[in-house]
């Protein structure tokens, strides 16, 4: 039996999708990656013919979702592995930000990931198989000034994530959230929206964060294609985990906020249990 499958895969034409689509292509797979235009269909699609497939969507477009996913059922049959990739990071200080930014935010990285697994998931369980990846972030778990925005939408992703990999558990459909660290990607470079600063207060403690981090992109740790080579190894596993962390930094950031967490907690446990009764 082939261990070769069909993925599809939000975002491909940068970033961890580009690089995820590139080596699962390498690897034998095939792949039904989203694009926004018509050169990077073309680019896409010539990468390998018979197993690079392009689909023109944006992921806020949620009309078109529904129809886009039964399409590609009918058309390339069944999808195995769904990666919701797509993605950007929005940077600026909370008091600073235009509500509207946070909601093009969670339409982008939360509503359009949860309505293309919503038109998959009937397939999957119908089937009783398929693995559901959405990539979240270490900022899913742990904090950093001037990205609340981000962060809240990839803290709820991975509450969906979780909650999700209980309810389909029954139908041997798995979810994973994925999160990175710092990679290569163009997230904190071209692909970051990010709002001008207003306020005068915030300049001394956040001036400094925002140029560090923009001069440490395309400088950081971490490599996409061994982000993608470990999530085609995540997807081999017939017990895949419900959160896989990507990146040294990541594992030590959420390591120290798990050991902070559970001292408040313990600090404050006489107040906690104080409401009993």
């Amino acid at each position: 039996m082939s261990n070769h499958k069909t993925l599809f895969i939000t975002g491909i034409s940068s970033g961890f999708g580009k690089a995820l689509a590139s080596e699962a292509l390498a690897a034998g797979h095939r792949v039904i990656g989203t694009v926004r235009n018509d050169i990077d269909l073309q680019d896409f699609q010539a990468l390998s013919a018979g197993r690079s497939h392009g689909v023109i969507l944006d992921v806020t477009d949620f009309e078109r979702i529904d129809d886009v996913v039964a399409d590609t059922e009918a058309r390339f049959g069944q999808v195995d592995v769904l990666v919701n990739n797509a993605g950007y990071g929005h940077e600026g200080i909370f008091e600073e930000s235009p509500l509207e930014e946070m909601r093009r935010q969670f339409d982008v990285n939360v509503f359009g990931a949860v309505a293309v697994t919503k038109a998959f998931v009937p397939y999957f369980r119908q089937r009783r198989s398929g693995h559901i990846i959405n990539i979240t972030s270490m900022g899913g778990t742990i904090t950093m000034p001037g990205i609340s925005y981000y962060c809240a939408s990839k803290f709820a992703l991975e509450g969906i994530s979780d909650t999700l990999s209980k309810e389909l558990k029954p139908f041997n459909i798995f979810v994973t959230a994925v999160a990175p660290g710092s990679f290569r990607t163009d997230w904190a470079g071209r692909s970051m929206l990010r709002t001008p600063r207003s306020i005068g207060d915030y300049d001394a403690s956040f001036d400094p964060v925002r140029q560090a981090r923009s001069e440490k992109s395309g400088k950081q740790l971490g490599d996409p294609h061994k982000a993608a080579q470990a999530i085609l190894q995540l997807i081999a596993h017939d017990n895949p985990p419900a959160h896989l962390l990507l990146g040294s930094d990541a594992l030590g950031f959420v390591r120290e906020q798990l050991t902070q967490t559970l001292q408040e907690i313990d600090k404050w446990e006489t107040l906690s249990r104080s409401t009993d009764g």
